[in-house]
């Protein structure tokens, strides 16, 4: 299984290369296009090495969003049912991981710790999948991606406007309103020790939550939204 693990990380680095610049620069172009992106703190993101981003998750945009603004290219752990018809080669051609939330997907745990492994930059929706976009319920995907890889987190908050007029979708913020990307400091997930117990990843996760509900709050005040 180690060997499989590692062959799906290092099919996924070749691929996501140069990939994920390519979805850089698309979601540059299309998220200013369609909205107004405000960038707040990107100087936070390391310059080098593993990294991952940990965003909160209330509008369908926020991946490709963070991808635009972000100093650095980014891998998302896309739930795979988002890889249907063309948007199946698309994903995987900017160097998105496919991920079956269902399950144990050690084909997709393999592909991410070989994006960090590699150096790359990892994105994550912690909560797992959108909602509120309040960092209130976690999985433990965050804390063991953390812990395995000793990457540091950097929180990420998207805001948009809460208001319904002007949105044609539901799910997203109208047309050409301002949303705002709050990248917060980089943090250690784990306490030191190196331990990946089952306590450890327990404990690593209540520290997250603490940082990223923190981050969400002063993100907020400093937007006003």
């Amino acid at each position: 299984m180690r060997a499989v693990s590692a062959q799906a990380g290092s099919a996924q680095r070749a691929v996501s290369a140069q990939g994920a610049e390519v979805g850089r620069r698309l979601g540059i172009g299309l998220m200013n296009g369609l909205w107004k992106p405000r960038v707040l703190g990107a100087w936070r993101v390391p310059a080098s090495g593993p990294v991952i981003l940990a965003v909160n998750h209330s509008h369908n945009i926020d991946g490709p969003m963070v991808m635009g603004v972000s100093p650095r290219p980014v891998h998302f752990l896309v739930k795979k049912e988002a890889f249907i018809g063309p948007l199946d080669p698309f994903l995987r051609s900017i160097g998105q991981v496919k991920v079956d939330r269902a399950a144990a997907d050690r084909t997709a745990i393999g592909a991410a710790l070989g994006v960090l492994n590699a150096g790359g930059v990892l994105g994550i929706f912690p909560e797992g999948t959108r909602g509120e976009g309040d960092f209130a319920s976690l999985r433990a995907g965050l804390a063991y991606f953390a812990v395995r890889s000793g990457a540091p987190i950097v929180p990420v908050a998207v805001l948009g406007s809460t208001e319904s007029r002007g949105r044609l979708i539901p799910a997203l913020p109208a047309l050409r309103s301002r949303v705002d990307v709050v990248f917060g400091d980089a943090f250690e997930a784990g306490d030191g020790s190196g331990r990946r117990t089952r306590k450890a990843l327990d404990d690593a996760t209540v520290r997250i939550q603490e940082r990223l509900t923190a981050h969400l709050g002063h993100a907020r005040r400093l937007t006003g939204r």
